[in-house]
């Protein structure tokens, strides 16, 4: 853990309010386009786990709880091929999520992107894909400039 001051999000609002808006604009988009939200939410939990943002994790976390998510999905995702328990479009959409945000590994390859066709419409799978680049941005944002986990109390070393 950093000893670094943290940057709240807050603070981040007030420096660069377009920023914001502009990041937030994407969301809405994903939102409107009706994608599903409970979807949309496990692979932000998804990505923020994999980029080790925690402010993400928890904001996406309680988002979730609130729209119904299972809680066992939501405890699970970090190992959802092995839980058991998400539907063939939920592991497809895990899938996706882990391949862009792990690019660095290797750019997602034409089967993979194909076989996103058998879960996703064409519309469905590029609003999928704007939300997983969304998140990632988030991620980079929360993880350089150390926003604290919504609603959790920060304990000194």
């Amino acid at each position: 853990m950093s000893s670094l001051p943290a940057l709240s999000y807050e603070d981040f609002i007030q420096a660069a309010p377009d920023v914001h808006a502009s990041l937030l604009s994407l969301g809405k988009a994903v939102d409107a386009s009706g994608l599903d939200k409970k979807l949309t939410e496990l692979i932000k939990i998804r990505a923020s786990q994999i980029n080790s943002c925690a402010f993400c994790l928890q904001f996406h976390i309680q988002i979730a709880r609130k729209l119904g998510v299972p809680s066992e999905k939501i405890d699970l995702v970090a190992v959802w091929k092995e839980a058991g328990v998400f539907s063939p479009r939920e592991k497809a959409a895990l899938t996706w999520t882990e391949a862009l945000t792990r690019v660095p590994d290797g750019i997602p390859d034409d089967a993979l992107y194909l076989a996103m066709s058998e879960h996703f419409t064409q519309s469905e799978l590029v609003f999928l894909t704007v939300s997983i680049a969304s998140i990632n941005q988030w991620n980079r944002i929360g993880v350089a400039l150390r926003f604290n986990p919504p609603g959790v109390t920060q304990v000194s070393s």
